[in-house]
């Protein structure tokens, strides 16, 4: 029998191919995850109720959610957890409930939980948001997150009892977002106060978040009341921010303030504010009124070294108004006040890898706020070639002089602009601006003499080139000189070589008694030779009267901003003598056996130089410098003197006669100056300086002349940024940190024999801590010489635990002010405060 197969392999199939669905969708899992749980005592299960009972250091844990507690009942049939303390064995309620969800936790009395729905009810809630801690009666939490509480306090203290708090009756928490209140009220130590706040809204945000600044009120004698400080902070990005503050006085004076800061992680970071302002004097239409403008920029930008090593950019600007310090109302910048000099610099530094040559481009910034003297450079050009060795060997060590022979090249090309305030940016201060170009080269090189002594001879080169020149000419109608300045391209050319000679000397005393072992004394002398041709040929005549003969020199290059060739022939001899004192002596620790090397002179060095080109005076005063430091290098003292060898006229002019042949001593005291530093405090304060400080001190604003008056916008920044820790007070034994600095300053001048001590003063500034928490300090000088004190201000501050108490006060002088601040240290509650500001009462001239 054949088997017949279908060829065309047919089969009937439903036209429609549908499948039926029920219409009602298939439930998902009660539960999305495993429910884990574990106790150290008891776990049991009641199959009955279909419930577990969790007993001491119980915990749940389900998706993100964790539970810890010391009692935990699980309700399997309604997915509902309930949560308890329990008592310990003295009768405590311990092991309370602690609730994590995500980031978030919370201590509670007990609480009833869902975890399908993720809703929940709690008492006794505990929590912490962003700096807040939350204290509230009944809470309920919604499944998005939203917490509603009731009977709620926020305070920023971390006591049990805390030392402030604000209560409400109802608060609605979204956490990471916002916080909503209702009426409220202030309380202090458990004192109810008459503030109330209708209601209040407080963002919870993670970072950086945009918002008002509260300002600060007062009152002056000329410009009336007051609000300072006022405005908006903008929260731009991650990597910018700005703050616009602005001040109102009720006379109708205003002042303006941006101040922004920028960063960018391994790039660069800096800032940048602008303060106007416009102050009127007294009321419009009053004799004694006067108005007046001021104004202030500042800038500072630092660039990474990782970001580009052979290239930067940095800048530190501090331009505006040579008036602008003394008569701000609302600037306390006590440094910037009591120095007379604005300076400011922005430059680009670039090294061509692979070459000797870098590059520098820059524009300065130089002011004089007493003269109003304004010097700038716009821009300046510098260019260096590091030392090259054009005789030296591809490999190996220089061996002789010729191999040592060294060049250096650099290029100056600068554009000066000297103007006054009252041209400063506008067009007549471009009008005398200066430029030019100058070229250096130096060749150098230094040999062995006689095995102990080092030659080193040299040879300079320079050459300047100008864009302009002076031309002078007699004027015969008006009979008097007249001076043009003609634009063209005139350069000069000026050369000398030189030699020096030096060695080192060392003597060594030895002592066996004592523990002084040793003293050394190193001596460097140097000599050396210096020659300059006469250059004078570049010099031209004039006459200046009716006689033809009658004529004058003059440099058309007088008004280069490099100078003008030398004069006359330079032949000369310098000699410099440096001396060191060390001593080496024996520990008074027993147990070290090595002797410890301890320097007694920093450095005593004389210099002098002797022309044999000039037709007298040939030698030149006797310069003397001397350092040292006592106490553990606390002490330190500088000494300076100049010594002439040549004695003077009753007039006070110089003769061409040394003064022991006048009947004087071998030299002549024309000045001195004499200055001492010492740093003194507790043992307990004398902790090492952080990078900050440091830099401060270098800059010669460690606190010497006192701190800056901050507005209370800017107190909960660096002043407590890094002192958070938690100070306890001890009954007995206690130690009170302190320290004091002093700075004596000593100069006198007899140059014409007038025998006087031109400044003679004495700055001190110390602090103390009365308690761990009360600090005083003060910032003083005195003027022996004129018999006064100088700026003075007085600092008080207490800690007040999650508050802050600051007064400082400046009682008398130009500056004489008050500030006073209490407030919540917290940066979420900063508004939370009260200050008061007396500005100075300034005329305006």
């Amino acid at each position: 029998m054949v088997k017949t197969t279908d060829t065309l392999n047919l089969s009937v199939k439903d036209s429609l191919n549908t499948i039926p669905k029920d219409s009602i969708a298939k439930p998902i899992e009660l539960l999305e995850s495993i429910i884990e749980h574990t106790a150290d005592s008891l776990i049991r299960q009641d199959l009955k109720n279909n419930k577990i009972i969790l007993y001491d250091n119980a915990r749940v844990h389900y998706k993100d959610i964790d539970l810890t507690a010391g009692y935990i009942e699980i309700n399997n049939n309604t997915n509902v957890v309930w949560a308890k303390g329990i008592k310990d064995s003295v009768g405590n309620y311990s092991q309370l409930p602690i609730f994590k969800q995500g980031a978030e936790e919370s201590t509670l009395d007990s609480i009833i939980f869902n975890f399908k729905t993720e809703k929940a009810k709690t008492w006794g809630l505990r929590t912490e948001q962003d700096g807040v801690f939350i204290r509230g009666e009944v809470t309920k939490k919604e499944n998005d997150s939203t917490i509603y509480i009731s009977n709620i306090i926020f305070t920023t203290s971390e006591k049990e009892k805390p030392d402030f708090y604000i209560k409400t009756r109802k608060a609605k928490i979204v956490p990471n977002k916002k916080l909503v209140i209702g009426l409220s009220n202030l309380v202090i130590k458990d004192v109810p106060t008459p503030l109330f706040l209708p209601f209040a809204y407080i963002p919870l945000t993670q970072g950086n978040v945009s918002g008002f600044i509260m300002p600060t009120w007062g009152d002056t004698a000329q410009q009336g009341y007051f609000l300072q400080n006022g405005g908006y902070y903008f929260a731009i990005n991650d990597f910018v921010v700005l703050s616009v503050l602005g001040d109102v006085y009720s006379n109708g004076s205003w002042g303006l303030r941006t101040d922004s800061n920028y960063a960018v992680r391994y790039r660069f970071n800096g800032n940048f504010s602008f303060s106007f302002e416009n102050l009127k004097n007294s009321i419009r239409g009053f004799d004694d009124f006067s108005e007046t403008t001021n104004y202030n920029l500042r800038w500072s930008h630092s660039q990474d070294a990782k970001a580009s090593p052979n290239s930067r950019i940095s800048a530190s600007v501090n331009l505006g108004s040579s008036t602008y310090f003394r008569e701000s109302l609302n600037e306390y910048n006590t440094n910037s006040f009591l120095n007379n000099t604005l300076s400011s610099s922005v430059s680009y530094y670039k090294k061509f890898v692979g070459t000797p040559f870098n590059l520098s481009l820059s524009a300065t910034h130089s002011q004089n706020t007493n003269t109003e003297q304004i010097t700038m450079s716009l821009p300046s050009l510098q260019v260096n070639m590091d030392r090259i060795y054009p005789f030296a060997p591809r490999s190996g060590a220089k061996k002789n002089s010729l191999q040592k022979l060294g060049m250096t090249y650099s290029l100056k090309g600068d554009n000066r602009i000297n103007t006054t305030d009252e041209f400063f940016f506008k067009k007549e201060m471009f009008e005398t601006a200066q430029s030019g170009l100058q070229h250096n080269a130096t060749f150098s090189t230094n040999m062995k003499v006689l095995k102990h002594f080092t030659l080193s001879p040299n040879a300079n080169y320079k050459e300047v080139w100008y864009f302009d020149r002076i031309n002078k000419t007699y004027d015969t109608t008006e009979n008097e000189i007249v001076t043009d300045t003609i634009n063209k391209f005139n350069t000069f050319r000026e050369y000398s070589t030189g030699v020096s000679l030096s060695t080192t000397l060392y003597g060594m005393f030895n002592f066996n008694k004592g523990r002084l072992k040793k003293i050394r004394h190193v001596i460097r002398p140097s000599v050396s030779y210096g020659y300059r041709p006469d250059f004078s040929s570049y010099y031209e005549e004039v006459q200046r009267s009716e006689d033809e003969n009658d004529v004058v020199e003059y440099s058309p290059f007088a008004n280069g901003i490099f100078g003008g060739p030398g004069k006359g022939l330079s032949n000369s001899l310098s000699f410099s003598l440096n001396n060191t004192f060390e001593a080496k002596m024996m520990s008074k620790d027993s147990t070290k056996v090595e002797p410890e090397n301890i320097t007694l002179i920093n450095n005593l060095n004389f210099s002098t130089s002797y022309n044999m080109a000039a037709d007298s005076l040939k030698w030149s005063p006797v310069r003397m410098t001397a350092g040292t430091d006592f106490f553990n290098k606390k002490l330190k003292v500088n000494l300076n003197a100049t010594l002439d060898p040549y004695a003077i006229t009753a007039s006070g002019a110089k003769i061409n006669t040394f003064n022991i042949n006048n009947g004087g001593s071998l030299f002549r005291l024309t000045s001195a100056s004499l200055t001492m530093n010492y740093n003194l405090s507790s043992k307990k304060s004398n902790k090492q300086k952080n990078s900050k400080q440091q830099t401060a001190q270098a800059n010669n604003s460690n606190g010497i002349f006192g701190e800056d008056l901050n507005a209370s916008n800017n107190l909960n920044s660096d002043s407590q940024s890094g002192e958070e820790n938690t100070k306890t007070a001890k009954l007995y034994n206690s130690t009170i940190p302190w320290n004091l600095n002093l700075a004596y300053s000593l100069n006198y001048q007899n140059s014409k024999r007038q025998n006087e001590i031109s400044s003679n003063s004495l700055m001190f500034s110390g602090d103390i801590e009365l308690t761990p928490k009360w600090k005083v300090g003060v910032s003083s000088g005195y003027d022996i010489k004129n018999k006064g004190f100088s700026y003075t201000q007085l600092r008080f501050s207490r800690d007040l635990d999650s508050w802050k108490l600051n007064f400082n006060w400046v009682p008398f002088g130009t500056r004489q002010t008050y500030y006073f601040f209490i407030g919540v240290k917290s940066s979420m509650l900063s508004d939370l405060k009260y200050d008061k500001r007396k500005v100075p009462d300034r005329r305006l001239f």
